[in-house]
């Protein structure tokens, strides 16, 4: 069953030359059925703050969304925080073609925002409090940083040069 979410803007008095903006403000809580398959556990007060300005013909999309996410420590699984924030500056054209779906007076701006912030998820996180994690054992050590190690064999051949 996927979940669908919609972040409905009436465009309606932009594309009328009523209005010169529309404005946007939303929080946003994500619930656990919306973030499921996608890696992070808990998405909640996300704040989604900008505008939709008319250029001419063209619609516009100047967006900031800041938030912090809930995701599992790529060591440990545990719960970790990831602060991020993403702006958006561009023409409401160009992102409809992939993301957005824009009916005659309206326009859903959620996949767009969906998008980045999944883009904003880090391919790896540490939690900072790793005290209680085996980082060796019998016959295997955690390396987190390249160890210079020379073959003894070579160091024979070092002696004699």
């Amino acid at each position: 069953m996927d979940v669908v979410i919609q972040v409905i803007i009436d465009i309606t008095r932009l594309r009328n030359d009523i209005d010169e903006k529309t404005n946007i403000d939303i929080n946003y809580s994500f619930s656990k059925e919306q973030l499921k398959n996608s890696g992070i556990i808990e998405l909640n007060n996300v704040m989604i703050k900008g505008e939709i300005t008319k250029n001419f013909a063209k619609l516009h999309l100047n967006l900031t969304i800041e938030g912090v996410m809930i995701l599992p420590c790529s060591i440990s699984l545990k719960p970790t925080k990831y602060p991020f924030s993403v702006k958006i500056d561009d023409d409401l054209d160009n992102l409809l073609e992939d993301f957005a779906k824009n009916e005659a007076n309206t326009l859903d701006i959620f996949p767009i925002i969906w998008e980045n912030i999944l883009m904003e998820i880090p391919l790896r996180i540490v939690n900072e409090d790793l005290s209680d994690v085996k980082t060796e054992g019998d016959g295997w050590k955690l390396v987190t940083a390249k160890e210079e190690r020379i073959n003894p064999e070579l160091e024979k051949l070092k002696d004699l040069l």
